[in-house]
């Protein structure tokens, strides 16, 4: 059966503002059953985790149906699931924490296509250490990460490479399975940003054999919280700090405080929303349900990619940085007309919301030479239609002409 985009934009309020979202990367609206599953958390009795009371029960199972919703949706065991308050504190944590164990002649290895968030935590905790630090380019006319280029980087003392599962700016999708033989050919760790990746992707963190896969549930139809998978036994042979009378148990050592349990529950249901965006068999668990949905998705997106992307390109005066074969259903482009500003603005005029700037994507804007200015953004999603393509399109020809 095709994708059925008008049943998926039912469930989302606010598409009845009338907007043409096209700035799903930045974070992705939300469904009526997440926000239903939140506010039913936060309207029911919730407490501590424990055994005793309900709302102890409650809370316990809250966390247990998140940690196996997001198992399904990385494909990792519940006990590798570890909740923080986003992916970059994740990622500061797992910087500070892998760091302890470096030291001078050390090196890590970090790439200018990525997040800074997946650049300045690992920098930041190498000068702590004393190690080095090599920022590996990549090809700025084809958006390129050659594995090669990565290679010739690489030594007998790197302890990580760091780098994104696609880019957040022009959706670049690297060959994390050629990074990581890299990496442990030379007894490395390998730490990936999928903020951007797990949203439009079908995500299995132990066939891509990284060792950490961080990611982002508000950019997958979600709430606003952090979530790493990692094998358990890797966790394992981590110490983080943490309070004395803390658990030390894996994978709570490395959550601090109180999980939100509101926005656990609320991931739980966007996983169960995104399992549901195609027709399954009956039998069929969430993961073969969501590698079902995630191929109808994937599909729907290209095929509106393919018919927006060309129209695109030929606007005069419009330059397109996404050129990577791999890439996501993302496009940066600039215009010798007017600022990306503007045309943000132009946009926001008729209605469509198509946000501009470097977005955090500090290394790869600069090297691109759109400094910090960056270009517009525009990002596909599950709910985007073809209407909402026609508004975008009409409006960049008329700022753009």
């Amino acid at each position: 059966m095709p994708y059925d985009v008008a049943a998926v934009r039912a469930h989302f309020p606010a598409l009845r503002e009338g907007a043409a979202h096209f700035d799903g990367p930045g974070g992705s609206q939300t469904p009526d059953v997440v926000a239903e599953a939140v506010a039913r958390t936060l309207t029911s009795a919730v407490a501590n985790r424990g055994a005793v009371t309900p709302a102890e029960r409650r809370a316990d199972r809250i966390v247990h149906d998140a940690r196996s919703a997001m198992g399904d949706l990385l494909g990792v065991v519940p006990e590798g699931v570890v909740f923080g308050r986003s992916a970059t504190e994740l990622t500061f944590m797992m910087a500070r924490t892998l760091a302890h164990g470096w030291g001078p002649g050390d090196e890590v290895v970090v790439t200018r296509l990525d997040h800074d968030a997946n650049v300045r935590p690992w920098v930041i905790a190498a000068e702590h250490a004393g190690a080095g630090v090599t920022l590996a380019d990549f090809e700025p006319l084809t958006g390129e990460l050659p594995v090669v280029d990565i290679a010739h980087v690489v030594s007998e003392r790197t302890r990580l490479i760091a780098v994104t599962g696609a880019s957040n700016l022009i959706g670049t999708r690297p060959d994390l399975c050629g990074l990581a033989e890299i990496a442990h050919a030379v007894g490395a760790q390998l730490y990936v940003d999928g903020v951007h990746s797990t949203a439009h992707v079908f995500t299995d963190v132990e066939a891509s054999s990284a060792d950490f896969w961080v990611c982002s549930p508000y950019k997958f139809l979600g709430p606003h919280l952090g979530v790493l998978g990692a094998r358990p036994e890797t966790l394992e042979a981590l110490r983080p700090e943490k309070l004395k009378p803390a658990t030390d148990t894996v994978p709570e050592r490395f959550e601090l405080g109180t999980l939100p349990y509101e926005l656990l529950a609320g991931t739980t249901a966007a996983v169960d929303f995104l399992a549901g965006l195609a027709p399954s068999d009956s039998g069929a668990s969430r993961r073969e349900r969501l590698a079902s949905s995630y191929a109808a998705l994937e599909e729907h997106e290209d095929e509106l990619l393919a018919w927006l992307e060309p129209r695109i390109r030929v606007l005069p005066g419009v330059r397109v940085y996404s050129n990577a074969r791999r890439r996501t259903p993302t496009l940066l482009f600039t215009s010798d007309r007017l600022p990306p500003q503007a045309i943000r603005a132009a946009l926001a005029e008729v209605g469509v919301n198509a946000p501009a700037g470097n977005f955090y994507a500090w290394e790869t804007s600069h090297h691109l030479g759109l400094g910090a200015e960056g270009g517009v953004r525009v990002g596909l999603a599950p709910y985007t239609d073809r209407s909402d393509v026609e508004r975008l399109m009409d409006g960049l020809t008329v700022a753009v002409a």
